[in-house]
């Protein structure tokens, strides 16, 4: 249960960048300094005045919105969750896939992404294999607990996009697959994309 808890505390605090930004390490290459500058670009917006406030929300979470589809490759977040089956789905099932699982992420996440916490993100070094990257961070709160957030990224043209986030060992993409696996497997694709549009609830680690 700790594990679990743990895992969606940092998977909400740096999926939806509520965290206050820190220092990247001199060794850092381009693909950490774009998911730093990422983070305080999100930030601004959930400092600035013009944005606060409940007749804010719409304005405030389309402007975060554009900051996250920057950086997070969620045609390729949805794709990989789906795994195997992703195949198996015509090219208008994959369109429509990738609009339930990104307005399924940001349904688990809007709420949480708006409460600034006292947590910083330390960026430690970044693990670079040809075209993918895994830039390794911790999570300092202000209680003095660390907990590990990597993200998995592609380069795509100049861009690094994030893929990925792993937390505490946890892979965001593969907590979502074995979720998606199990209620295909079970019932049909048909069930899960009834389930998405029905809004039911994915989130969480998965239990041990």
């Amino acid at each position: 249960m700790r594990t679990q808890s743990k895992w969606k505390q940092a998977a909400i605090a740096v999926f939806c960048l509520v965290l206050v930004s820190g220092a990247a390490p001199a060794t850092a290459g381009i693909p950490t300094d774009q998911i730093k500058a990422t983070v305080d670009k999100a930030i601004v917006v959930l400092k600035d005045p013009r944005y606060k406030g409940e007749a804010k929300t719409k304005e405030r979470r389309d402007e975060l919105k554009k900051i996250l589809f920057t950086r997070f490759d969620f045609a390729e977040m949805a794709k990989r969750s789906l795994g195997a089956h992703w195949r198996k789905r015509s090219e208008a099932e994959q369109k429509e896939f990738v609009n339930l699982f990104t307005d399924l992420l940001e349904r688990a996440y809007a709420d949480i992404i708006e409460s600034y916490s006292d947590e910083k993100v330390v960026y430690l070094n970044e693990r670079l294999d040809g075209s993918f990257v895994e830039v390794v961070s911790k999570i300092q709160t202000a209680k003095g607990q660390e907990y590990s957030i990597n993200y998995k990224a592609q380069q795509i043209g100049s861009e690094w996009r994030v893929y990925d986030l792993v937390a505490e060992n946890i892979s965001l993409v593969s907590n979502y697959r074995s979720q998606f696996d199990r209620v295909i497997n079970k019932k049909s694709y048909e069930e899960l994309v009834r389930l998405l549009k029905s809004k039911a609830d994915f989130g969480g680690a998965p239990k041990k």
